[in-house]
């Protein structure tokens, strides 16, 4: 027996119990000082051998100068919001195209075979282009058609690649999920007398974007950083801002500032994937889901 019952007549864990807990909370404890005093020692060690190495003076001015740093901050914080409203315009839009594009990939309908060897193309084909080149095909590309009533926004057509680049691969990812709901959940779905679309709405998709959701955050993770390619259509972002501070200053010490914008923002995104996978392992394996 673990347990015992109180005179209050509540449950409360019996003395072996609570010598276990109080040995586990030990060993964590000697675990988490042995940790910190390695990542101490390393940090330490890395820091040492850069101030001891021979070119350190040079790289400090370089790429570590706090008045450039400061100078440059205004324009850059500028650009860094650009890069962000780039994001959160493309990550929903991104989200829904591609989880319609896999539910069309997933579809039995005869009538749907001739989107669904579209969808399929759409998927091949896009994930074998890199996403600068797509930024490039776009920018120039599609203005260059001279359509009536469609924009020239170096902005607009940055994103829409962006859009299209990364909803192939959420829709693969949305796939996988939905392929990974065992064949009973649909069996069961279809003994009720669901319809293949409401067993899609109902009981598949649900459990699949459940499972998906830690590696469409790394995605995103992903597709924050990647908006820094616009850089490379003369879109005024963070990193075409550094760049042109630093061509006209020969100091790179913005660059260090973009990447510490990006590692801000990043950062907290990879310990929030940490955490919902762990959170999902956990109700897996008490059987939740």
């Amino acid at each position: 027996m673990t347990t015992k019952v109180n005179p209050a007549g509540g449950w409360q864990p019996s003395v072996r119990e609570q010598e276990r807990r109080a040995a586990r909370r030990a060993l964590r404890r000697r675990r988490t000082a042995i940790a910190t005093l390695a990542s101490v020692v390393a940090i330490a060690g890395v820091a040492v051998a850069l101030l001891a190495s021979p070119g350190w003076p040079r790289v400090q001015a370089t790429f570590f100068d706090p008045e450039h740093a400061r100078d440059s901050l205004p324009a850059i914080v500028d650009g860094f919001w650009l890069n962000v409203k780039m994001f959160l315009i493309a990550e929903p839009l991104i989200l829904v195209l591609g989880l319609a594009i896999a539910l069309v990939r997933q579809s039995r309908s005869p009538w749907l075979v001739p989107v669904r060897g579209l969808a399929t193309g759409y998927t091949d084909v896009v994930r074998g282009i890199p996403t600068l080149l797509l930024v490039f095909l776009f920018v120039f590309g599609i203005p260059g058609l001279g359509l009536q009533g469609v924009t020239n926004s170096i902005f607009f057509w940055a994103t829409a690649a962006l859009v299209v680049s990364y909803s192939a691969y959420v829709a693969e990812v949305f796939r996988a999920g939905i392929e990974s709901v065992h064949p009973s959940q649909i069996a069961s779905a279809e003994a009720l007398a669901l319809t293949r679309g409401q067993t899609m709405r109902f009981v598949v998709v649900p459990q699949a974007v459940r499972r998906v959701v830690p590696p469409l955050l790394n995605d995103f993770v992903s597709l924050q950083k990647d908006t820094a390619l616009v850089a490379s259509v003369s879109l005024f972002d963070a990193l075409f801002t550094a760049r042109d501070y630093a061509n006209y200053n020969f100091n790179f010490t913005p660059y260090v500032v973009v990447a510490c914008f990006f590692i801000a923002l990043t950062v907290p995104l990879a310990r929030l994937c940490d955490w919902l996978a762990r959170r999902i392992a956990r109700r897996e394996r008490a059987g939740a889901l």
